[in-house]
């Protein structure tokens, strides 16, 4: 084999190394944090070289910004927002979300806890950018959940759609965090039964 083939045999996927650099950033800023993850860390982790991890992202910012957009944004859409629009009705797919997740944390046998939150509170408050990108998940998130209330149908005069989601996105927002201190699922069971009983206050099906 000549050089010349070699370098023509060589496959250089630029989006596929900008990937692996997201994906590591997503799992080092949700597990350590943002501030205490380094450029350094980043390159490391995702196995990429210095140079590629600079071309792509040529601060820690630039990262930041992606994994809100581009991994944060979809783990809500995955874990949350298509499981309640696809489920028989808002309460039926609001409880089998934080059964899953119960579940799911106590297989693990440990809390790292809400992407989102994790980062909302690491930087949200750094970079008006990332106080930007968190709002605008967050507020995805409700209008999804309230979208399906809406649609469900929910008895006038108990309270509003918009009102309803917040309300439960906050409780479970909430407790997931007292899970991640404690290290224990007990806080989003609680959770879970007095969600269900606000939701039969208020008629949501």
């Amino acid at each position: 084999m000549t050089p010349g083939s070699r370098r023509a045999g060589r496959k250089n996927d630029p989006q596929a190394m900008r990937d692996k650099v997201i994906d590591a950033a997503f799992y080092a800023f949700v597990s350590d944090g943002y501030h205490a993850t380094s450029m350094q860390d980043l390159r490391e982790k995702s196995g990429v070289s210095g140079g590629a991890l600079a071309h792509h992202f040529p601060a820690k910012r630039d990262v930041g910004l992606s994994v809100l957009r581009e991994r944060v944004s979809r783990a809500v859409e995955e874990t949350w927002m298509k499981p309640v629009q696809s489920a028989p009705s808002a309460r039926v797919g609001v409880l089998a979300v934080f059964a899953a997740i119960i579940a799911a944390l106590e297989d693990k046998g440990s809390v790292t806890g809400c992407p989102l939150n994790n980062l909302a509170r690491d930087m949200a408050l750094m970079d008006p950018d990332f106080g930007t990108e968190v709002d605008r998940i967050f507020k995805r998130w409700c209008a999804a959940l309230s979208r399906k209330i809406r649609s469900d149908g929910m008895p006038a005069g108990k309270a509003d759609p918009e009102d309803a989601a917040m309300f439960i996105v906050s409780a479970y927002s909430g407790a997931m965090a007292m899970a991640r201190a404690a290290q224990d699922p007990e806080p989003l069971k609680s959770c879970m039964v007095q969600v269900e009983r606000y939701m039969d206050c208020l008629g949501i099906r």
